[in-house]
């Protein structure tokens, strides 16, 4: 399996895929996308840091413990850091397994682990 965590300062692009294995029969991707509102505060953005030493170990972490249920072939995860503005992408991942329920469940997993055990933090920007 090849596990690739990138973080940028930039918009996000998906990186290309790195190979193609003729038994993938699924490749999921997921945008996240900063929202306009959070609960009842207007958004301009998202200020996110992480402490990403810790935060790819965490990945890597979380990646080894799903894998062992869900068996993804390629894992690619890029996360936004600093300013987001709403409607930009401030999460990409992509999962790449033999069948679709491995791939799905993998990343959904991954996203609600990620939320909770990695060091990444958001701070809300009010909008002007």
């Amino acid at each position: 399996m090849d596990i690739e965590v990138l973080f940028t300062d930039g918009p996000i692009t998906p990186p290309p895929r790195t190979r193609t294995l003729r038994e993938t029969g699924a490749v999921v991707e997921f945008h996240g996308i900063v929202r306009a509102t959070e609960g009842d505060a207007q958004l301009g953005g998202l200020f996110y840091e992480a402490y990403e030493p810790m935060a790819r170990r965490e990945f890597d972490r979380i990646i080894s413990q799903l894998a062992v249920r869900h068996t993804p072939q390629d894992v690619c995860i890029v996360h936004r850091l600093g300013f987001v503005a709403v409607s930009e992408a401030s999460l990409y991942v992509r999962v790449e397994a033999k069948h679709r329920g491995a791939a799905l469940a993998f990343c959904g997993e991954l996203i609600d682990r990620m939320k909770q055990d990695v060091p990444i933090w958001k701070v809300v920007r009010a909008a002007p």
